[in-house]
Parts: C-alpha cells; sequence; structure tokens
C-alpha cells in the first residue's frame, strides 16, 4: 500500500479514528525485543515504532522497508542520524534484503496482504532470518462473538474502503495470518488484545534450528532447501530479490 498521497496527514487520521490506542500497540512489546542485533522494520510509516526502538537498541543494525516514499522521507526526519538505521522504499515482497535477522517488525502492515501474497511474503522473510528470530506484530482482529464482532467487522470494512479510496489497496478483508507464520516456523508466545479484541499486539518466536524446519525437512528450509550460513558462522537466508532505492 502506497501512503504517498497521505503520508503528511496518516498520523493526524490514526489519532482521530483511535486516539494513542495503535501507539500503544506497537509498544506494548518494545522492551521484551530491544536486545535484537539485526532488524526488519516492515511498513512503519512515519517511522514512530523505528525511532522509539533505536533509542533504546542504538546499536542495531536496521533495514527499514516502506513502499511509500513520502513516509520513508517522514521517518528519516524522525529516526535519530546517528542510529544504524538503513531505509528502503520499495514492495517488501520482492525487494532486496540484507538477511541475517533476528527481529522482524510489521506493524499494521499485514493487513494490506491477501493470504496467496502473504504466504509469499512471509516465506520470504523467513528465509532472510537466523535461527531463533522474532517476528512482532501489532493487527488489527475480530471479537470472538456479539456486538463487539459486528462492531468491528463494520469498521474494518470503513477502513479497507478507506484505503482503497485514498491509497487503491485491493484487499477487502482480514488475513489469516498466525497459520502463514506458524508454516514458516514462527509460533506465538505472547499475545495481548485492546479495544475488545479489535488490536492485538503478538511477538512469535521462529521454531527453527539449523538443520530442521518446521515441517521437519532438513537443510532449514521446505522440501530440504539449504540455507546459507555468514562469514560469523550463522544459518542465513536466502535474500535474493528487486534492488529497491536506498534513502539515506
Amino acid at each position: 500500500m502506497d501512503c504517498d498521497g497521505i503520508a503528511r496527514w496518516y498520523r493526524f487520521f490514526e489519532y482521530f479514528a483511535f486516539g494513542r490506542a495503535l501507539e500503544r500497540r506497537r509498544l506494548e512489546y518494545l522492551e521484551a525485543v530491544a536486545d535484537a542485533r539485526s532488524v526488519l522494520i516492515l511498513g512503519d510509516g512515519d517511522g514512530r515504532f523505528t525511532a522509539e526502538f533505536v533509542k533504546r537498541n542504538p546499536r542495531a543494525a536496521v533495514q527499514f522497508v516502506d513502499l511509500s516514499s513520502k513516509m520513508v522521507e517522514l521517518a528519516k526526519c524522525r529516526v535519530s542520524e546517528t542510529a544504524g538505521v538503513r531505509f528502503r522504499v520499495g514492495d517488501a515482497r520482492t525487494i532486496a534484503l540484507d538477511g541475517n535477522y533476528d527481529l522482524v517488525v510489521s506493524h499494521f502492515f499485514l493487513d494490506c496482504f491477501t493470504e496467496s501474497e502473504l504466504a509469499e511474503l512471509v516465506a520470504t522473510i523467513s528465509a532472510c532470518c537466523v535461527p531463533g528470530a522474532r517476528w512482532l506484530v501489532s493487527e488489527f482482529g475480530l471479537p470472538a462473538g456479539g456486538v463487539g464482532r459486528f462492531a468491528a467487522r463494520v469498521l474494518i470494512r470503513v477502513m479497507y474502503f478507506f484505503f482503497w479510496v485514498v491509497t487503491g489497496l485491493k484487499v477487502t478483508r482480514l488475513p489469516a495470518y498466525a497459520p502463514v507464520l506458524a508454516r514458516n516456523g514462527f509460533q506465538m508466545v505472547r499475545r495481548q488484545t485492546a479495544v475488545g479484541g479489535l488490536l492485538m499486539s503478538e511477538l512469535f518466536g521462529s521454531q527453527r534450528d539449523h538443520g530442521v524446519d518446521a515441517g521437519g525437512a532438513p537443510g532449514g528450509e521446505p522440501g530440504g532447501k539449504k540455507r546459507r550460513t555468514t562469514n560469523d558462522g550463522r544459518s542465513g537466508g536466502d535474500c535474493e530479490g528487486i534492488e529497491g532505492t536506498d534513502s539515506v
């Protein structure tokens, strides 16, 4: 989803609709992941989470990927110039990735994909993660039942319609991302909900090791595909992709 057209106003739209509720979801597990050293942050828009993360972990190597060049410019203004953040403009499904990530962050990002697109994205990203990596997610969800579930369905449909109008987003319903993450070796280890279950913060941990993937195939990739090993001896991913645009 390219938010160039609403980049300047996005934060105000968010605060008008949800106050600080989305911001609290983004930061829920910040302290739990503040020890990460190689981080991929997907779709953080104007960089509010990234700015808070690098304050707590200025030594981390961070790759920030967003499709909107104007959002990336806003993020650069927000993040300290001394932080180790490499800003990239491009599609997370095809952009060339640095790899060897021990943390992936996607706040209110996975809902921009269909389930088939999400399967492609997660497979690409998980191939670039080291064993034991974590994936931090904040997302919208549907309450278990009753009036709250009905109200959430209406609100989510309105939001999808809004983003279709202003960005051309074609997705119309929330994807089931947890099973996709599970198929790629990431299991949920922590979860907090807010606003009656409409908003969620979730932390997933990778179950992969150096020899067997989540499906039991040798080599650390589905079907026995071997993962590359870096100079420091860590198992990394096969992170081929289309080169995006650096913004420094």
